[in-house]
């Protein structure tokens, strides 16, 4: 396939060379009705009859008839090779032949440079993320050097890559830990992490590979959107780049959205497409804590269910009549935004979602007199974000804190639109099948299953249901002593909150179990602890995730008494979060056994399981009913936050045709 063919597959292009993108021109209804049967009907039929698996393994085969060859060849002949090679790849594009010797090539370069020689099924993965897949990779496969093989191979066809990840931490570990093969390939490599000056940013950029994080990607391009505002557009600097005035070009961060992979798609594209991005200005807030603090003090004299109606599963507050006429009263003899009844009505509904909704040790933290919020899904602290419309500021006034400054949108932007502007797009993780459709639906992405490089020897044990919490934690204590202090082996127990993993750390301390704790209070030490989370009785706390991307190995003599044991100490609103985490034993073949542990009382389960937990946990067959329960509250809980990534979605199309029509940009 020839570069003006990958071009053409990719999508309309913007004409300048200065700042290249997908435009984002709708497609007419019919097109669009058409795709959608073609998705629902033909594609699935498609897929089966193309064997991806054959195609897979055609690439392997291509890429072992050169590695003879190359492992003859000194270094300095090696790298010879390098420059007939990327004018085959610029001249054919990513034609099977041409990628299959660039990934012997580099199968070579990592086995010299970093002592690692890519498996078989590492090149399949980067021959899927090359066709613009989504790689459903297992934890522990090496998701980190098959990115590389592809991200070598784009770049060498003069590609300008994007790697993208969740954190400041993996992407400078991986750029580092990568660096070798490039350099040796000739290739630039560039990290962008939070607090680089604009000057580090533009270098980087404009490296042959750039590692960065999702957000320092996105707030980058939101900043160019501003300045290509600004500065008339993207014709009017087309111009005055042939004009030889480059001034403005020089002054933008990115030189476009050529090629992106992103890694840990699922959280990028799905737990984190919930929220738009917003590049603001800050405004001072500090007058407005009467404001803030009086609008708390009428939501805590409203009674729920006469005034005000609560939707815990759809986290919403609404103010009834009698509510509206409640708060009309209390405002009345102020003056200012309370004599506005929309203005009055507002502040009390974001000050009983500041209540109601967002909780201490959940939602946020607490952490040198701010608030901090917690990612949910990942259990780490976003200490650059903040929620917009006056949010951020309420739960600092309930909190007793200084409020921080406002913040005045300049430009905003939804994951969902950034990444369908790239050229080509691709990502990688290890759970994917739960979100496929949605993946391709938004991002026309297809998610294609690698196999594993050796079998899996997961033992999943059955699941405990306890009535109350306080049975859940004795439960899970006395599996612990168990394992860890009678058998020796190590235990990992993720929670979904900080508040869980302290309860929980508080009840093994009880015990007298010594136990490491990570969660968004300790975050900076995440690699470390749960790279030690392996070794022999090792009692192990994590928040979600909070480590992702360190492997757990196991320690001496570990494997011959049962590997990694995994507990789940609550069900998450998505069942890939579960699979996350019972990933991170038993990884490579390693032995490893993993079992879920959660009470009736606890939130996803309690929320949406309905019925069927009240069955479960008022009957002798309780456990057997809980794979029911917690099927149902997990799939009601990605229905409702499918929705909200649609209305998001929405909103932000709307709000972009309303902005084009006035003229301003995003």
């Amino acid at each position: 396939m020839s570069r003006h063919a990958l071009d053409a597959e990719a999508g309309t292009i913007s004409a300048t060379s200065a700042y290249l993108e997908r435009s984002e021109q709708k497609a007419p209804w019919h097109d669009r009705a058409a795709d959608a049967l073609v998705s629902r009907l033909w594609q699935p039929i498609a897929g089966r009859l193309r064997n991806p698996a054959v195609q897979l393994e055609r690439i392997v085969a291509l890429a072992a008839a050169h590695e003879a060859d190359y492992r003859a060849m000194s270094d300095g002949e090696l790298q010879a090779h390098v420059k007939p090679l990327k004018a085959a790849l610029r001249r054919h594009g990513f034609e099977a032949a041409c990628v299959g010797q660039c990934f012997a090539l580099l199968r070579e370069a990592a086995a010299r440079r970093i002592g690692q020689r890519p498996y078989d099924v590492q090149l399949m993965g980067a021959w899927a993320l090359l066709q613009g897949r989504l790689a459903e990779m297992a934890t522990g496969e090496g998701k980190t050097l098959t990115a590389t093989l592809a991200v070598g191979t784009a770049a060498l066809a003069g590609v300008p890559v994007h790697v993208i990840t969740v954190n400041d931490y993996l992407a400078a570990r991986d750029a580092e830990a990568m660096a070798p093969i490039y350099e040796f390939l000739g290739l630039s490599v560039g990290t962008v992490v939070h607090g680089l000056s604009p000057d580090e940013r533009r270098r980087a950029y404009r490296c042959d590979v750039t590692h960065c994080t999702n957000k320092e990607l996105a707030f980058d391009y939101l900043k160019d959107r501003v300045a290509l505002a600004r500065s008339g557009g993207r014709l009017t600097m087309a111009v005055a780049a042939l004009q030889g005035g480059a001034g403005e070009t020089e002054r933008l961060l990115l030189r476009g959205l050529h090629f992106a992979i992103v890694d840990e798609a699922d959280s990028i594209f799905i737990d984190e497409a919930r929220t738009p991005l917003i590049l603001s200005a800050n405004v001072d807030g500090q007058q407005e804590l009467a404001m803030y603090q009086t609008a708390l003090a009428f939501a805590r004299r409203l009674e729920l269910g006469r005034d005000y109606l609560f939707n815990e599963p759809a986290q919403r507050v609404e103010l009834g009549d009698a509510g509206r006429a409640r708060v009309a009263e209390l405002a009345s003899g102020l003056d200012g935004v309370w004599t506005s009844t929309r203005g009055r009505q507002e502040l009390v509904v974001q000050a009983l979602t500041a209540l109601l909704v967002f909780h201490r040790d959940k939602q946020y933290v607490l952490a040198d007199g701010k608030v901090l919020i917690v990612d949910e899904f990942t259990g780490r602290v976003m200490a650059d974000r903040s929620w917009e419309s006056g949010l951020h500021q309420m739960i600092e006034a309930k909190e007793g804190c200084a409020l921080s400054p406002r913040r005045v949108t300049l430009a905003r932007i939804t994951y969902q639109r950034l990444f369908r502007r790239y050229l080509r797009l691709a990502g990688m993780t290890g759970t994917a099948a739960e979100v496929a459709r949605e993946v391709w639906a938004v991002y026309r992405l297809r998610t294609l299953t690698i196999p594993l490089h050796r079998p899996s020897a997961r033992v999943c044990l059955p699941g405990c249901l306890h009535a109350t919490a306080a049975q859940k934690w004795q439960a899970i204590v006395a599996s612990v002593r168990e394992l860890a202090l009678r058998q020796g082996r190590p235990v990992l127990l993720g929670t979904r909150s900080v508040e869980a993993s302290e309860q929980l750390s508080l009840a093994l301390a009880e015990a007298g179990i010594a136990h490491r704790l990570l969660n968004a209070k300790q975050d900076k030490e995440e690699a470390a602890v749960v790279a030690e989370a392996g070794l022999a009785g090792r009692v192990t706390v994590a928040t979600n995730l909070a480590g992702r991307g360190t492997d757990i190995r196991l320690g001496p003599g570990v494997a011959e008494r049962g590997g990694l044991h995994v507990i789940l100490t609550e069900c998450h609103g998505s069942a890939r979060v579960d699979r996350q985490l019972i990933g991170r034993g038993a990884r490579q073949g390693d032995p490893g056994s993993c079992q879920m542990i959660v009470s009736a009382e606890d939130e996803v389960l309690r929320v949406f399981a309905g019925p069927v937990l009240w069955l479960a946990a008022a009957s002798a067959f309780g456990s057997r009913l809980l794979g029911a329960a917690r099927f149902i509250a997990q799939r009601r809980a990605e229905w409702r936050d499918s929705r909200v990534r649609r209305q998001t979605l929405k909103m932000d199309a709307q709000l972009e045709q309303t902005l084009a029509f006035s003229g301003t940009h995003e």
